[in-house]
């Protein structure tokens, strides 16, 4: 491990903001993520869990640690965006290979994930935004416009009902915040997944094959097809 050349002892050593917005190198971006790795980790194990510890399990500096996180509550919110936004953006690339209703699915399992890692967080998140003047807690913005992709694309598919919005799925999964993480969450959550799922596609009009979109549209372009016309010759 290299020598940290920052304040082991204090968080004096924060960032300006010119170099907080300035993009990381690839050894401090390691570092950055390895702290939330473990904070991640730690923090759910306990939520008094000390920084120095963190920064050993890490294997950084508590002076890299502050200069990334100057509080105990930049880093817990910090580990609550973070992996807020891994959930958010993985829609995008789940629709790049899946059917839009096999996205569906497994962001949902993604998402189970998550509600897993916030109710592991609670007691950390409750200490770092109870008390007054602290930060408020991020909200799920990300989470619900990926939801929203994926449904418009589910919709477009017709491999869900239409009409169903992004604050109806987050209504119909509200059960994933309820499971015990100590518990056999992950088969609770597959069974509530499964039966939302089925919600979901009950109504749908169903994928029609691009022959049958084209030849309707041939069809409606054609006389015989227009009230008036004449019989059609019968097709052997």
């Amino acid at each position: 491990m290299g020598r940290d050349t920052g304040d082991e002892n204090t968080p004096q050593g924060r960032s300006t903001p010119s170099r907080a917005q300035a993009p990381l190198r690839s050894d401090a971006q390691r570092n950055r993520e390895r702290i939330l790795e473990v904070a991640l980790a730690e923090l759910t194990r306990s939520a008094d869990t000390p920084l120095s510890v963190i920064a050993k399990k890490a294997g950084v500096g508590q002076g890299t640690l502050y200069r990334n996180f100057p509080s105990r509550e930049d880093l817990v919110l910090e580990i609550y965006r973070h992996e807020m936004r891994q959930v958010a953006d993985s829609a995008a690339r789940l629709l790049e290979t899946r059917e839009p209703d096999r996205a569906l699915r497994e962001w949902m399992d993604r998402l189970t994930l998550f509600a897993m890692t916030k109710a592991g967080l609670a007691d950390a998140i409750r200490q770092a935004t109870g008390t007054p003047g602290s930060p408020a807690k991020p909200g799920p913005d990300p989470v619900i416009e990926a939801a929203e992709l994926l449904l418009r694309a589910c919709e477009e598919a017709g491999t869900i009902r239409p009409g169903v919005t992004s604050d109806d799925m987050v209504l119909a999964i509200g059960g994933l915040w309820q499971l015990d993480p100590t518990g056999d969450w992950r088969t609770r959550a597959t069974r509530l997944l499964d039966i939302v799922m089925d919600g979901l596609r009950a109504g749908a009009p169903g994928r029609q094959p691009e022959t049958r979109r084209r030849d309707a549209r041939a069809a409606a372009r054609s006389p015989v097809a227009r009230p008036g016309a004449g019989p059609t010759r019968p097709q052997p």
